[in-house]
């Protein structure tokens, strides 16, 4: 699979000086982890999900989860299990078919190793299971029963906890729960692929929720926290983790207070006003801008529930021509030794040492990704990704 693999190449070729790289479920765990994208959930009881997932597989999707817990009423787990299991099959009997990455999100470690048995063969086709409400406490026994259905199973599976309980939200508790995290996930980080931030259950711990008009940012105690989640666990150092962008929920919206948040220029620049419009009226203008301020915050990827809010995140991710050349004469081998140097666009400075490590995050989201051509902007990476 790659990002924007759904497109035609004649099309890749004209919209990236660097193409995204192809990878598989059996990549690198850094490279996965960087790949993500926007990971798309969808309940785990829906009648048709292999159709779902080979469709969505086909319109970009690389990553989903598949839900046993908040998406679903608590009488429908059993059912949810056993759809799995059926759908697993069908996706198998499939020639030729590679779904995206897939995770299932469980609600207790007891169902990590019992639907690892129940899929039998099947597993292949999994690449791990999304641990919720995560503490030191409450996740070590999901890492212990991942490791053991790993071992029982012989299929390598990974872990992505969400960080969303109240523990972590509340100011006299959230520095000892980031340490217990931190000992947890670490202890067991070869299976720790991405940590994930649930920023809707933060909010109903006070009652909150975003309007269409306002990013998780501008909630002064949801900011607070995905500062420190990135602070304690999203270093750069080598001891961090991928940390990805939380949900966003609104697809359309009737009515707003605000002024649309994307400007037009971009837009009458490459002849695409109407798509514009499109965004504005489905809220997307709203989802991109907090796309951009989880990049400026340290966050890679994001939560979906939709799948229009695919190439948005997408698009985003892709690394601008700019940025690109930026990051290559940063890493330059003759540049080991420090410095300050001019960019190559000649407006801004390149300091080797304290850019490196930006340096470094933006060359493996190229990989991925790819890389934009020099005139070409997110306008035309989002237009040539819409189906037709």
């Amino acid at each position: 699979m790659r990002h924007f693999g759904h497109i035609a190449p004649a099309v890749r070729q004209r919209l990236f000086h660097q193409e995204p790289s192809a990878f598989s479920a059996d990549s690198p765990a850094k490279l996965l982890s960087a790949a993500l994208g926007a990971t798309l959930y969808s309940p785990a009881t829906r009648p048709r999900l292999a159709d779902d997932i080979v469709k969505q597989a086909a319109n970009g999707v690389v990553s989903m989860v598949l839900c046993l817990e908040d998406s679903i009423d608590d009488a429908d787990v059993v059912a949810g299990e056993e759809n799995l299991v059926r759908q697993f099959a069908d996706l198998a009997s499939r020639p030729g078919v590679e779904p995206p990455l897939l995770f299932i999100r469980v609600r207790t470690p007891e169902q990590i190793p019992d639907l690892v048995r129940r899929l039998g063969a099947t597993v292949r086709l999994l690449s791990g299971f999304v641990l919720p409400k995560f503490t030191e406490e409450r996740g070590i026994p999901f890492l212990e029963a991942l490791t053991a259905a790993e071992s029982a199973g012989g299929h390598r599976l990974f872990a992505m906890p969400v960080l969303e309980s109240p523990e972590l939200l509340y100011r006299e508790s959230r520095v000892d729960t980031l340490e217990g995290i931190s000992r947890a996930v670490d202890k067991y980080r070869d299976r720790v692929l991405a940590l994930r931030l649930g920023v809707t259950d933060f909010c109903s711990s006070y009652g909150l929720r975003r309007a269409p008009d306002m990013t998780a940012y501008d909630v002064q105690i949801v900011a607070s926290v995905i500062a420190d989640v990135v602070n304690m666990l999203g270093r750069a150092d080598g001891t961090g983790f991928t940390v990805t962008g939380p949900v966003w929920e609104y697809f359309r919206v009737s009515e707003r207070m605000f002024k649309p948040q994307l400007r037009q220029s971009p837009f009458l620049e490459v002849q695409a006003v109407e798509l514009r419009e499109k965004l504005i009226e489905h809220a997307m203008d709203g989802l991109l801008r907090e796309i951009s301020l989880d990049q400026a915050n340290g966050l890679l990827g994001k939560t979906c529930i939709h799948p229009s809010h695919v190439l948005p995140v997408h698009a985003l991710s892709v690394v601008s021509h700019e940025e690109y050349s930026d990051a290559q004469d940063i890493l330059r081998p003759e540049r080991g030794g420090g410095g300050v140097l001019r960019s190559a666009y000649t407006n801004k400075m390149n300091e080797v040492k304290p850019h490196r490590a930006w340096a470094e995050r933006t060359l493996l989201r190229a990989e991925v990704f790819g890389v934009a051509h020099e005139d070409v902007g997110f306008v035309e990476l989002l237009a040539a990704g819409i189906p037709g």
